[in-house]
């Protein structure tokens, strides 16, 4: 059976039900697999979430694991709560499928760390910074305002969760649409962090300590382990043993530039 790329609702059932099944059942995946009748590669492609991990698939292997039925019934329920549509359930016009993946994997989160190599993250965007990085990315520019759009959206995300950015001092220092469209991006950060939704570090060109190759994105989840989505030249994927990042971001907070100086450096640009 070929492999299908996984939704971000079936990894996250898919990890709970991994959990469930080793650290608070400790049953292996055989024996967790016969009783239920399935094969331990279904079990296993189910809590990859490579295939659609359902309510009724949850009720009916906690039932056959004996999970005591007051925990079964409570985790049922927060998984019918959490299972409501977004915006990123229909299919858009010129948007990527992968931007309504990540928008669906951000609406599951409880904090997200943004670490940003070439450009301001996304997140931050303005709407002109947002156009001029689309278009050197080679979006047509029929599919602009739709994905600017869709940004839109999941920028919605600031107001209700904790996030922090590492950017690039290279990347704050590059003019995208020209000085006027730099200058408003510029004020755009200095309010975002002041209105406290978003935590800014500039990461100083200077620093040696940190190689930083790529532009990616660590979630936090209430009941799962962390994801990263990680931007790539050809796409994107999405890193399930988020260890290494995680140390990165403890090296990142030893060198980045303290807020209060990321601010004092976005005026001085602001003003220069």
């Amino acid at each position: 059976m070929s492999e299908r790329n996984p939704e971000a609702r079936d990894r996250f059932r898919g990890m709970r039900l991994r959990a469930i099944r080793t650290q608070r059942l400790g049953l292996g995946l055989k024996q967790a697999a016969d009783s239920v009748g399935w094969h331990g590669s279904k079990l296993s492609r189910t809590e990859r979430g490579l295939r659609a991990v359902t309510i009724q698939d949850f009720a009916m292997l906690l039932t056959a694991w004996d999970l005591p039925a007051d925990e079964r019934d409570q985790i049922l329920e927060e998984l019918a709560q959490g299972s409501s549509s977004g915006w990123w359930d229909r299919p858009i016009s010129g948007v990527p499928i992968d931007v309504g993946t990540l928008a669906a994997y951000e609406a599951e989160a409880n904090g997200l760390v943004n670490v940003a190599v070439a450009a301001v993250p996304g997140l931050l965007h303005t709407r002109e910074t947002a156009a001029a990085v689309m278009a050197a990315d080679g979006v047509p520019p029929e599919d602009v305002d739709r994905r600017w759009m869709a940004r839109l959206q999941r920028q919605q995300i600031l107001t209700r969760i904790e996030y922090t950015t590492y950017i690039a001092e290279s990347a704050v220092r590059t003019p995208w649409g020209g000085p006027e469209v730099w200058r408003a991006q510029l004020g755009h950060l200095l309010r975002c962090d002041e209105l406290g939704l978003a935590q800014i570090r500039i990461i100083p060109h200077t620093q040696t300590s940190v190689l930083l190759l790529n532009t990616w994105l660590w979630m936090r989840f209430p009941q799962t382990p962390p994801v990263v989505h990680v931007e790539l030249g050809s796409g994107v994927t999405y890193i399930h043993e988020a260890d290494w990042y995680t140390e990165v971001l403890e090296r990142l907070d030893r060198v980045a530039v303290p807020r209060d100086g990321t601010r004092k450096l976005i005026r001085e640009l602001m003003e220069g």
